[in-house]
């Protein structure tokens, strides 16, 4: 009989990453990154892969964390070949805010999970990403959300800090925190004002064609592997991530370098990623001044 990981075992207090891909049908290096469908590679490639291998990071973040992944989100749309839209003509990461379970039923049941967890004292969900591709800027880049709580703001900062620290591809000087108005309805902007102030939530965005090391001028194409390389590294920056904040114990190998190198939506200015960051620092417990909603609406 197998036995369950401590933090699997019914009652059991959990970790959880959020992880989405491929709401636009069109943006296929998210699936690159998310997941390695044709088995490119026969070692661990994408984020998928990584997670569920032997590899001793992926066993210490399997022992630590809870990861649910939804690696595409848009399967009607990618089925018929439309680039933004699903089979009913939406474009569902405008949605998010009032998803039908008839018109966008992807999106319904994956927030009505993500309300469940919430509502769940034994479950804190630290971190959502969601998976992009895009198409006039290189390299791969985050969006973040904006808060008036200045703390609360730089620790947001951490995790991409520390995935450009990880992936040569990975910008951060290209990172950038908004709350634009055009993006109210995407998965980042709506969980963000949803979830309290201990969880952080990203759009991570890839080129569809190439990024530039930094020190250096030349653009270097992407590939599915490179896609996939980076999926890997967004996953192996948890366990710096989780370092840093001593959930997981120090004598394990360090991670391989690649480079040397309840708060609702506010209202104000927008501000580019490049602000310094309280990386050292312990994130703090679930705050007990912003205890959750046991009737939260499913708007």
């Amino acid at each position: 009989m197998v036995e369950l990981q401590a933090n699997l075992r019914p009652g059991a207090e959990q970790k959880v990453v959020f992880i989405t891909a491929r709401v636009h049908p069109g943006e296929t290096p998210s699936s690159f990154v998310c997941q390695d469908t044709r088995r490119l590679s026969p070692l661990p490639s994408c984020i998928i892969d990584f997670l569920v291998s032997q590899h001793p990071i992926a066993k210490v973040l399997r022992d630590h964390l809870v990861f649910k992944i939804a690696p595409m989100l848009n399967p009607d749309g990618v089925y018929l070949g439309n680039y933004r839209c699903s089979l009913m003509g939406f474009d569902l990461n405008r949605h998010w805010a009032n998803p039908s379970p008839w018109a966008h039923p992807t999106l319904h049941g994956v927030k009505q999970l993500i309300i469940e967890m919430y509502n769940n004292p034994k479950i804190n969900l630290e971190f959502y990403i969601d998976i992009h591709a895009h198409s006039t800027m290189m390299n791969g880049f985050m969006y973040g959300n904006i808060f008036e709580d200045e703390e609360r703001f730089q620790r947001q900062a951490v995790l991409p800090k520390l995935l450009c620290q990880n992936a040569e591809d990975f910008s951060y000087s290209s990172t950038s925190f908004n709350r634009d108005a055009v993006k109210a309805g995407t998965g980042r902007r709506f969980l963000g004002g949803l979830l309290n102030d201990t969880s952080y939530c990203y759009t991570l965005e890839v080129s569809f064609y190439s990024y530039i090391v930094a020190g250096t001028t030349t653009a270097v194409p992407y590939t599915e592997e490179a896609y996939m390389k980076l999926g890997r590294n967004v996953a192996r920056t948890f366990l710096d991530y989780y370092r840093l904040n001593s959930l997981v114990e120090r004598p394990l190998a360090p991670t391989p370098k690649t480079r040397k190198e309840k708060e609702p939506l506010f209202k104000g200015t927008t501000l580019q990623g490049q602000g310094t960051s309280h990386v050292g620092s312990k994130l703090e417990k679930r705050s007990q001044t912003h205890p959750k909603d046991q009737s939260l609406p499913t708007q």
